[in-house]
C-alpha cells in the first residue's frame, strides 16, 4: 500500500506541473536533432536529447534484475509501465524528478507523451493487471517503449503507437511479458525502423528466481534480419541515419 500511495502522491503532483510548464520551452527547442539512449538494465533506459532526460522503468535489483546496478540516475521526468518492482522501483531515485504512470496525453517540456494501455499477462490483464507503452517523440526520434506488453497490439493501440522510429520490444517471455514470437508478431505489426530488445535473460539473473528466455531465442526467430550489436551500453541516434526497413539494435550491459 505504502508504494501505491508513493506512486499516487507523485502522479498527482506530476499532473500540477505539467499544466504549469506547458509552452515553457519551444516545441522546435525539444525536437532539436539527435537522441542519445543508455540501457540500465532490463526495460530501463535514459534518453537524453531536445533538452529533457526521460529515464523510463526504474526497478528493483532482484531475481531477473539481480546483477544490475540500481538504476540511480538523473532525470526531469520518469515514466513508468506498472508498479510492479522489475519496472517501477521509483522510491530511489536521485533528485525530485517528475513521475507519469497512467495512460493519457501529457506533455512536459515542450515533449508529447502518449501513455498506451496494454494487458501485462496473456489473461486479460487478471494476473498482473495493465501495463503502460509509452510513445513520444525526442531529439526528432519517434520513440516507442512497450514496457512489458503481454497482449496482442490492436488495431486502436496501433493507430496510437504509429510507425516508430524506434521501439522498445520485451523478448524474453514470462507470464507477463512477450516471448520470442509474439515479439516477431509486435515487429511485424509496428514495422519500426529500429527494434532494441528488452526484457530478456542475461547474467545478471538470480537463476532460481528468473524465468525469461535469452535473447538468441528471438534473433534466431528474426533470422534474416539485420542485427547490429554495440561494444556499449548507449547508442547515439539520428533522424538522418535511421534506416528503412526494420533493423535490430543490441545493446551491451557492462557488468
Amino acid at each position: 500500500m505504502k508504494r501505491r500511495q508513493l506512486m499516487g502522491y507523485a502522479g498527482a503532483g506530476l499532473v500540477t506541473a505539467l499544466v504549469t510548464n506547458l509552452g515553457s520551452e519551444s516545441q522546435a527547442d525539444a525536437q532539436s536533432s539527435g537522441l542519445s539512449v543508455q540501457w540500465l538494465g532490463h526495460t530501463c533506459f535514459l534518453f537524453t536529447g531536445g533538452g529533457a532526460k526521460i529515464l523510463v522503468n526504474p526497478f528493483r535489483a532482484i531475481g531477473c534484475t539481480a546483477g544490475y546496478r540500481p538504476p540511480k540516475v538523473a532525470a526531469d521526468l520518469v515514466l513508468i509501465s506498472s508498479q510492479l518492482l522489475d519496472e517501477g522501483a521509483v522510491d530511489v531515485l536521485p533528485g525530485n524528478p517528475k513521475l507519469i504512470y497512467e495512460p493519457g496525453v501529457y506533455e512536459f517540456k515542450g515533449i508529447k507523451f502518449q501513455g498506451i494501455a496494454i494487458d501485462h499477462d496473456r489473461k486479460g490483464g487478471r494476473q498482473f493487471g495493465s501495463n503502460t507503452a509509452w510513445s513520444w517523440k525526442q531529439g526528432g526520434i519517434n520513440i516507442l517503449h512497450l514496457g512489458g506488453a503481454a497482449a496482442p497490439i490492436s488495431i486502436e493501440q496501433k493507430i496510437l503507437m504509429g510507425r516508430p522510429d524506434v521501439a522498445f520490444i520485451p523478448v524474453g517471455g514470462s507470464s507477463k511479458a512477450y516471448n520470442a514470437e509474439e515479439a516477431k508478431q509486435a515487429v511485424q505489426v509496428l514495422n519500426p525502423k529500429l527494434v532494441i530488445p528488452t526484457h530478456y535473460r542475461t547474467q545478471a539473473a538470480d537463476a532460481a528466481k528468473c524465468d525469461l528466455s535469452p535473447l538468441d531465442d528471438f534473433l534466431t526467430l528474426m533470422k534474416g534480419t539485420t542485427v547490429r550489436r554495440s561494444n556499449g551500453d548507449s547508442i547515439s541516434i539520428s533522424p538522418k541515419d535511421l534506416p528503412e526497413n526494420s533493423v535490430i539494435q543490441v545493446l551491451s550491459y557492462k557488468f
